[in-house]
């Protein structure tokens, strides 16, 4: 007896369980079929396909991967031949060098040519300063020269006076001595004093050349001295430039390093190109369409093949403009793909888009010419998954473009 009753109470309560489950499940389903909603079957699954485009020209060498293979982020794709690269990595690199050696050379000219210019200078006011002296000497010997001149010419001129009287007192003196009307003894005196005056005109004639030669000397020496004066001048004005020297070499040498700059610039370019003839994955996912051939001559920019990412993935729904008066951001949604028989995934809306998506066509229409009809325009809606985080490009079965029915629940 008390097994059967203990039997019959466990009966009732999976009775009561049965219906109350039954119960929650018509509630449930009433609440969805009840609940206020929106849905469209012009929707889509959308994703990320990035496409690997070589940066550099070349000939394909290898293929690393094929159609539909799952790659990561970085894996080999396709390696162009790069011997062309690495010839130009080491001419950059030879490039470099000599910059590099120019820049060398260019520094050490620096000190030596300050040092040089900085002495020149110096030599050249120095030089200046003993020319200037020598020459103001030179004149003043010239000055004294021309005194000295000037006093035996003096001197010649009295002596001629005196020869010239002289003379004079002879030629009167001679007839009177040949009358016997004077002495002797006073012609022989007016005979020696003219003999005398002969013979002092020839001495000051003598110190008169001797001055002019020696006034010749000092005017030579001063010639000497004002065309050192105007060399030392010369070097001097030569040597001030010093300042503007030194500034060139230093810009030369600024020059140099500019250059190794450039060259260092050329050499990181050479190397950057050699290692983009290796493509890679720029992202995650499978590839597609895949339009690239051993052998094939590709050029810079030109898309190999198409990455396409299924952990990153949503929906795109085009809702009627109608739909969307108490259509937000966050409300709740679901989404029945066709693929899977109505496999129903959660998801919410993300954003609304700023425009129709006639608004973004090629051709928009263009409702001010014509006949107006009035169609009815669809907004794009993006729609995200709730476990979008669990999605891998492993076990993710959705696939951008699939179509799908989006349903949002308004409350």
């Amino acid at each position: 007896m008390a097994t059967e009753a203990s039997q019959t109470g466990t009966r009732r309560r999976l009775v009561a369980a049965a219906a109350v489950v039954a119960v929650l499940v018509i509630g449930y389903v009433a609440w969805r079929t009840l609940s206020p909603s929106e849905d469209t079957d012009d929707a889509q699954v959308s994703g990320h396909v990035s496409p690997a485009a070589t940066r550099v020209g070349g000939t394909v060498a290898t293929i690393a991967v094929v159609d539909n293979q799952m790659v990561k982020a970085g894996d080999v794709l396709v390696e162009l031949d790069p011997r062309d690269y690495q010839l130009a990595v080491t001419r950059a690199e030879a490039d470099l060098a000599i910059a590099e050696a120019a820049a060398r050379a260019a520094h050490t000219d620096v000190p030596i040519t300050s040092a040089s210019a900085t002495s020149g200078q110096q030599v050249a006011n120095a030089a200046a300063g003993n020319a200037d002296a020598g020459l103001v000497a030179a004149e003043r010997e010239v000055d004294a020269a021309q005194a000295k001149t000037a006093s035996a010419q003096a001197r010649l001129a009295e002596a001629q006076a005196r020869h010239t009287r002289a003379q004079q007192d002879l030629t009167r003196l001679q007839p009177l001595a040949a009358k016997d009307e004077i002495p002797r003894q006073q012609l022989d005196a007016a005979t020696a004093d003219a003999q005398a005056a002969d013979a002092a005109v020839a001495s000051a004639e003598a110190a008169v050349r001797e001055a002019q030669a020696g006034l010749q000397v000092v005017e030579a020496r001063r010639a000497q001295a004002a065309g050192l004066v105007e060399q030392s001048r010369s070097q001097a004005r030569a040597a001030a430039t010093a300042p503007q020297q030194i500034a060139l070499i230093q810009a030369r040498a600024a020059g140099a390093d500019a250059q190794v700059q450039l060259a260092r610039a050329a050499l990181d370019q050479a190397q950057l190109n050699l290692e983009r003839t290796v493509v890679r994955a720029p992202a995650d996912g499978v590839v597609s369409r895949r339009t690239v051939e051993v052998g094939q001559v590709v050029q810079a920019g030109q898309a190999l093949m198409s990455i396409t990412s299924l952990h990153d993935v949503w929906v795109t729904a085009n809702f009627k403009e109608t739909q969307l008066a108490s259509m937000a951001p966050g409300q709740r949604a679901e989404i029945a793909v066709d693929a899977f028989d109505g496999r129903r995934y959660a998801g919410r809306i993300e954003s609304i888009a700023g425009a129709t998506g006639a608004t973004f066509s090629l051709l928009p229409p263009d409702n001010a010419t014509g006949n107006f009809v009035k169609v009815v325009q669809r907004v794009p809606v993006k729609i995200v998954f709730d476990d979008a985080a669990g999605m891998t490009d492993a076990t993710n079965p959705l696939r951008p473009g699939m179509s799908v029915t989006a349903t949002v629940y308004l409350r």
